[in-house]
């Protein structure tokens, strides 16, 4: 028997999204081929919200090439997902807004403060961090439950 999705509404994604899960970013190789990274995510005025490393792929690709695609996904038995497919803009640098975001995103992953502060730590000795902002052009969202 095969399921068709239901396409879901603007308060049920905005309902589906305010859960911290992790999304799925595809980004595009100087080939041509794509990339995949799990990550986390905010969800905020229809846009998301990524934090990356500077030195990662996902910020080199994404600086020579904005187009990108996020998939957030539930996990079963919850077969809903929202992907956005669009461009994202960087800040490496941007001031008390990005931090502001910065640790809004982080923290929604953790179950208190000194969890999510711990983490922002243990991660600056990852090296610079930048925020991708994710303007989607085109939003699908389907529901198989």
């Amino acid at each position: 028997m095969a399921y068709e999705p239901v396409e879901m509404s603007r308060d049920a994604i905005e309902t589906f999204l305010a859960v911290p899960r992790f999304a799925v970013v595809g980004t595009n190789r100087r080939s041509g081929a794509a990339q995949l990274t799990p990550v986390w995510y905010l969800y905020e005025n229809e846009k998301i919200h990524l934090e990356m490393f500077v030195k990662s792929a996902k910020y080199r690709n994404l600086s020579r090439d904005p187009r990108i695609a996020v998939c957030i996904a539930g996990e079963h038995p919850d077969a809903r997902a929202v992907m956005f497919y669009g461009t994202a803009e960087l800040f490496a640098e941007g001031g008390a807004w990005v931090e502001d975001i910065r640790w809004r995103l982080v923290r929604r992953y953790f179950e208190s403060d000194a969890q999510a502060r711990s983490y922002m730590d243990r991660a600056a000795s990852g090296g610079r961090t930048a925020l991708a902002v994710v303007t989607a052009e085109k939003v699908l969202a389907q529901d198989f439950n």
